[in-house]
């Protein structure tokens, strides 16, 4: 009961911290959320809110001062990213980068190989990611509720392979890579309408700092 008391306060206090913060930017949020929260939390999050992108990102968090150079780093990321790939949704989020790429753009229907313009869209997201070559990269998959469960997952734990494989042949380094495919479990909208179902059909990259970016912001921000 205890821990269950400490992860709704938790959740609780992020929920407020960002809503009574909008007229902050994303560096002083990322500050604010990485200081209340770490690994746990953030996967308490992640799973209270459905949406494991926020989750993957505060439990990545350092907070502080250095969490505050690391967001700087991640706004000059996430704008290269934002102009290299037009055809990719970016967020910034925290400490980190939502990347969303609708699986169509990517796939074809019911399809786990990469189409030529997938290839093309993540062959620019590359050159981005190989600048900064100290942040883990987690790409996480997700279907519509088309089809049965464990077909929806094992779809999309095939599509966050297939591009996996396809970035460390491309030179990123296998060690930044982490994969999870969710299948139908979390969606972000209605399964009942075509758009919506077309919408709950995406791929996710998630962007923090590794620990070596970590230290280097940790050193930065006490000179």
């Amino acid at each position: 009961m205890k821990k269950l008391k400490m992860s709704l306060l938790v959740v609780l206090s992020t929920a407020l911290m960002l809503g009574g913060c909008a007229t902050w930017n994303k560096t002083q949020k990322g500050a604010v959320i990485g200081t209340a929260t770490g690994g746990a939390a953030g996967a308490v999050i992640g799973r209270a809110s459905g949406n494991t992108a926020l989750g993957a990102i505060i439990g990545a968090a350092v907070g502080g001062a250095s969490g505050a150079v690391i967001g700087r780093q991640m706004d000059k990321q996430a704008e290269e990213i934002a102009k290299s790939v037009p055809d990719a949704k970016v967020e910034r989020v925290g400490e980190g980068i939502v990347v969303e790429f609708s699986s169509s753009i990517l796939f074809g229907f019911d399809k786990s190989n990469l189409s030529a313009a997938a290839k093309t869209n993540l062959d620019k997201l590359v050159i981005v990611l190989d600048s900064y070559p100290d942040t883990n990269i987690e790409i996480q998959g997700h279907t519509d509720s088309k089809g049965s469960v464990a077909y929806n997952q094992d779809l999309s734990v095939t599509r966050t392979r297939t591009v996996s494989y396809y970035l460390t042949d491309k030179g990123i380094n296998s060690s930044r890579l982490t994969v999870k495919g969710f299948g139908e479990t979390l969606p972000k909208y209605e399964n009942d309408t075509e758009y919506g179902r077309t919408q709950n059909r995406r791929v996710e990259f998630m962007i923090t700092a590794n620990e070596k970016m970590k230290a280097e912001a940790e050193k930065n921000a006490s000179e």
